[in-house]
């Protein structure tokens, strides 16, 4: 079998040890009405570090069989909105962090003005 590797959305994950269901959706045009019909097939993918997380966008491969129906393999989490999450709130932290005025300097203007 050729290489493939498709982009899809983690749509289960956490009820099997290393695996997680990944959807990859398509576009394709009837060919009567020349609308956009959306076609999905849902894959069984390896993840070997149990890494990955509802609605990450990830890459997937396929290779050599490795169960029954696990033909994919995880390639690279495309984006992850846990980690983004995380990193806006540390970079929301950083920023209250930096524009609240500290303690000291107001107990020395106290001071100061006394």
């Amino acid at each position: 079998m050729p290489p493939m590797s498709f982009s899809g959305l983690v749509t289960k994950v956490g009820f099997m040890n290393k695996t997680a269901t990944v959807t990859v959706s398509r576009w394709v045009i009837d060919k009567r009405t020349g609308k956009r019909i959306s076609r999905s097939n849902r894959f069984l993918v390896h993840d070997e570090k149990n890494q990955l997380r509802m609605d990450d966008s990830v890459l997937i491969r396929n290779c050599p069989p490795i169960s029954a129906r696990k033909r994919f393999t995880l390639e690279k989490i495309v984006r992850s909105p846990e980690t983004e999450r995380d990193l806006a709130h540390a970079v929301a932290a950083a920023a209250a962090v930096a524009t609240a005025p500290s303690a000291s300097a107001a107990v020395s203007s106290a001071a100061a003005s006394s």
